[in-house]
């Protein structure tokens, strides 16, 4: 029996056979794509590895993928649920409150859902990042879970660990990141100049912004793996790798990694929500170091 609930949002882009097998309770946020004047609304609850591709496959040939930030009431509903099914202890993950007010909103309606419940308790966690950074806090979660330790214990260790994780996010065009305001328009300007591609990643409030220009994708990849010989994994030897259906890209990444550092990296495709705002073609790489973000 665990001593409590796992939840996160969807943005944390676990499959879905993660969460069934785990036991890990969610909530999918919903995306819009806008196809040759139709709009059409998605739950973000993918269960094929196709219908990742084929969702990239429409942003290239010119469809347009919005979001909206999981709601008050959606927040209420996936709580009640959990409180019905007998829930008492809930840990639960959001995206970064540098990019929407998602954590604000989850303790909102938890503390409602509490009023009700009073047994109900949630420890919402705001990851500081976003994608596979905060399914790797999910995962860490799990093993605290399965090991018998207590909401409280695993709250204090993943929020101790969130700002020691790394990231290097490299994206295609960052006019998708710019449509969704995630980037200032200077700095998606940067981008079109002769190939040139700013080397994002999270800061230590939650924000994405550019640590490095390189020009084209091998001289990003290139930037990615000097910073692992800097300072590469530390004794958690968590490495993430993920991509919007840049197959070869994420996979000269997860090789590197494991011939220096003996490790098989996480590696999968990201969810629509949030690769509705990096668009396709991009990569990213990020694991847990010593040193806190972009330190070294």
């Amino acid at each position: 029996m665990y001593k409590f609930t796992l939840s996160t949002d969807s943005t944390c882009d676990l499959y879905r056979s993660e969460y069934d097998e785990n036991d890990i309770k969610h909530a999918p946020l919903t995306f819009t794509v806008e196809k040759n004047g139709k709009m059409t609304d998605y739950l973000d609850d993918f269960t094929e590895y196709s219908q990742y591709v084929y969702f990239y496959k429409e942003l290239r040939g010119g469809a347009f993928s919005k979001t909206s930030m999981l709601n008050y009431e959606a927040h209420l509903a996936h709580f009640t649920k959990l409180a019905e099914e007998g829930a008492e202890d809930v840990l639960h993950f959001t995206i970064s409150s540098g990019l929407a007010r998602t954590r604000e909103v989850a303790a909102q309606a938890a503390a409602d859902v509490k009023a009700k419940y009073p047994k109900f308790n949630v420890y919402v966690c705001d990851p500081l990042t976003a994608t596979v950074g905060q399914g790797c806090l999910v995962r860490l979660a799990l093993e605290c879970r399965n090991k018998g330790m207590t909401a409280k214990e695993t709250f204090d260790y993943v929020m101790a660990l969130r700002l020691h994780i790394q990231h290097f996010i490299v994206a295609d065009d960052l006019q998708y990141l710019k449509k969704g305001g995630r980037i200032s328009p200077a700095v998606a300007a940067i981008g079109s100049v002769l190939n040139v591609k700013p080397i994002l990643s999270f800061n230590k409030e939650g924000k994405l912004e550019p640590i490095a220009k390189v020009r084209g994708a091998k001289k990003a990849i290139a930037f990615i793996k000097e910073k692992l010989e800097t300072e590469g994994p530390d004794e958690h030897q968590y490495v993430f790798i993920v991509h919007t259906d840049n197959e070869p890209a994420a996979q000269e990444l997860a090789e590197f990694v494991r011939e220096r550092f003996h490790i098989e990296p996480h590696l999968q495709i990201m969810g629509p929500v949030i690769g509705s705002h990096v668009g396709p073609g991009a990569f990213a790489l990020g694991y847990i170091s010593k040193s806190e973000r972009n330190e070294f």
